[in-house]
């Protein structure tokens, strides 16, 4: 996610989001570690009243569910041609179970759900706060396949002062799930520790497109109404489903190695902003110089009129406004720049997906570090001048929201209160650093070697410490606990010259935009 600048208010923003879809190899150990105590109180008998479960993540401790992993989801969804009204829906998961169950939960809510069947037989369901509680006549064996089968509405409209999930467009809808609304949409095992594959069946009436994740595996049209198939060939976390229904054009292109690219743009304005789109093609090249191929089946933009305040990096199809593109006020070397930033995610968060969301950083600084570094190369942006400003600011960005890896726990009200400076440019600050300490030789391996060895997978900082302190030779634990955890910033490798600013002083202007303070709903990022 990069949070966007804004002169004006912003309409409030349909973004919120909860990921939870894993690799079950590596899920299965997280669990272990996570939620050990919170798996047995899905052995309750049946009798019991249902309770909302949760992983246990520091950040959001109430996403995710014990006892159980997903391989995929099935969701079909039926738009009523209006974006103000409930969407029919059928959600269908497979999964494993990974404990003894005699319930199990799922992260749901803002719909209505008229009937649930395990492995086709009907199931008793209650809600419990944001989970969709599920009483099978039989309890499940540890290690048993199922199938859950939810029919049910996605309901676009906030209720309660909730926002995320749907957002809603000009002439449609899309989805901003990050980080914890998917299950405002559908059913789910809403954290990023547990990928999946996704299909989605989207049927619209005439005059309507329908696009999803994935790659196209069918349309048929019946009567005045079309039903698109879309698939992922690889796994993908909730937060970063993305459907997009509107009064669209899919333009499409080629990227690097045949890559199919497709963008899915307002109709109206697709001529003027083809130039934007055309970009695409040469700076997934320029990544794959970086880091290596591209890790995913297909890439390309999804530009909806709505005002968001942010970007997302939904996977495969990253979600932009539309005023990014056509408003004069953001440069050119800006909106280069963000592009690229949501491409980089593909790679950091969407390939490689954090394990918990105190892993943001992983994500995030990445993102950031390819942003600043294509602004260097492309737009004589110096790297160096935004990490001195970075640091200067680095100890009042931990003390607001918390070191890099350990950032603060987001208000109630507040769901996006996790996207601070502290995981932006003050988590690529840890990099350049690291790259100082490393040399670039040993640091640009490293980020080779990271997003190949956990691809279509979920790491930790842990991870990425110990794989650091590999392929660097020597013991890096020291150094990467000072600049993660931290409440001080550490001197500078190479610049003994660089040092805090205080708050009421006025820090070197940074040579691209950098995050300000949140506002209810979204977070503004100022523009020069």
């Amino acid at each position: 996610m990069l949070l966007t600048p804004r002169d004006r208010a912003p309409r409030p923003a349909t973004d919120g989001a909860r990921a939870r879809t894993d690799a079950p190899r590596i899920n299965r150990r997280l669990k272990a570690a996570l939620v050990a105590s919170a798996a047995s109180v899905c052995l309750v008998a049946a009798s019991a009243s249902p309770i909302p479960l949760g992983v246990g993540d520091r950040l959001f401790p109430y996403l995710g569910n014990p006892g159980y992993d997903v391989a995929a989801y099935d969701l079909s969804l039926t738009y009523p041609g209006s974006n103000d009204k409930p969407l029919q829906a059928v959600t269908t998961i497979d999964a494993r179970t990974t404990a003894p169950l005699s319930r199990v939960n799922l992260d749901f809510a803002r719909g209505k759900v008229s009937s649930v069947e395990i492995d086709g037989e009907p199931a008793s369901f209650a809600a419990a706060d944001e989970d969709l509680v599920i009483t099978p006549d039989e309890a499940l064996p540890q290690g048993q396949r199922m199938r859950i089968t939810v029919r049910h509405t996605s309901d676009p409209m906030p209720a309660g002062g909730r926002e995320g999930g749907w957002v809603r467009t000009s002439d449609g809808l899309a989805m901003a799930n990050q980080a914890d609304a998917a299950h405002l949409v559908f059913p789910c095992n809403d954290h990023p520790s547990d990928k999946a594959g996704f299909t989605f069946r989207i049927t619209a009436p005439e005059g309507f497109t329908a696009v999803a994740n994935g790659l196209q595996a069918d349309v048929r049209r019946s009567g005045t109404a079309t039903r698109w198939t879309y698939r992922t060939q690889h796994p993908m976390a909730t937060e970063l489903a993305q459907v997009s229904i509107g009064r669209s054009t899919v333009v499409r292109r080629t990227g690097p190695h045949a890559l199919p690219v497709r963008d899915v743009v307002p109709t109206r304005h697709r001529t003027a902003l083809e130039p934007w789109l055309a970009k695409t093609p040469d700076q997934i090249a320029w990544m794959e110089g970086k880091i290596g191929r591209y890790p995913l089946e297909t890439y390309g933009l999804l530009v909806a009129d709505a005002s968001t305040g942010f970007e997302l990096e939904t996977q495969t199809l990253s979600l932009f406004e539309r005023e990014l593109f056509t408003d004069p006020a953001f440069p050119e070397w800006y909106v280069d720049s963000v592009m690229v930033h949501e491409l980089a995610h593909q790679w950091f968060g969407n390939s490689v997906s954090p394990r918990t969301w105190s892993d943001l950083w992983l994500n995030e600084g990445h993102a950031t570090w390819y942003e600043a570094l294509y602004a260097q190369e492309k737009s004589n942006r110096p790297l160096e001048s935004r990490m001195r400003a970075a640091y200067g600011a680095s100890d009042r960005w931990r003390a607001a929201g918390g070191p890099p890896a350990a950032p603060k726990v987001p208000e109630a009200d507040s769901r996006l209160g996790i996207f601070r400076p502290n995981v932006y440019d003050g988590a690529a600050l840890v990099l350049y650093a690291l790259r100082q300490e490393i040399g670039r030789r040993v640091f640009e391996g490293l980020e080779r070697a990271w997003v190949s060895q956990y691809r279509d997978g979920t790491a930790t900082t842990a991870d990425f410490i110990s794989l650091a302190s590999q392929l660097s030779g020597r013991d890096l634990s020291g150094f990467f606990q000072a600049w993660l955890y931290g409440e001080k910033t550490p001197p500078m490798p190479g610049h003994p010259d660089w040092k805090p600013v205080a708050a009421r002083q006025s820090p070197e202007k940074p040579s691209t935009p950098k995050v300000t303070a949140p506002r209810k709903g979204a977070v503004k990022r100022a523009a020069e």
